[in-house]
């Protein structure tokens, strides 16, 4: 994964407006909200989020749900998407797997998204979820997706 800010090697926006169309997948998105996952930036090719974690992120035994982990990986998988689509284009999801690396433990989770291949129907992306303590991130989980670019009629 790249460094937070950097842009994607190879990767252009082809709408000058991607930051307000990502922004508006957040903002619009009320399971989004409820869940509580925040957008941090992105750009060309890549998005980063966060969630500070609740006692209702947690499972039975205390570890971050995987259906938390899964939520915030392929929304911001699908805010990387957006960053490369035209305008009047969005993104919904087609498949994705997620691998449960650790046990996730933590005060927050940070996500990063990247494009690996845009394309004018599918995109693949891949996202990396972070448990977050301090200053310390350690990889918990990784989705990868395929994104169905699907066009205003």
């Amino acid at each position: 994964m790249t460094t937070t800010g950097s842009a994607q090697k190879g990767m252009e926006a082809a709408n000058p407006y991607y930051k307000t169309a990502v922004e508006r997948i957040f903002h619009d998105a009320a399971f989004i909200g409820d869940v509580g996952i925040e957008l941090i930036d992105c750009g060309p090719g890549w998005c980063e989020t966060r969630l500070i974690i609740a006692p209702r992120h947690l499972q039975q035994t205390g570890v971050i749900h995987a259906g938390v982990q899964t939520t915030i990986a392929d929304h911001t998988a699908g805010g990387a998407a957006i960053t490369l689509m035209r305008e009047g284009e969005h993104v919904l999801t087609a498949e994705f797997k997620l691998n449960l690396l650790r046990a996730g433990q933590g005060g927050s989770l940070w996500c990063r998204a990247q494009v690996l291949k845009p394309g004018r129907s599918l995109s693949f992306v891949e996202s990396e979820v972070y448990a977050v303590t301090g200053e310390e991130r350690i990889l918990i989980s990784k989705l990868t997706a395929t994104m169905a670019v699907m066009r205003k009629r």
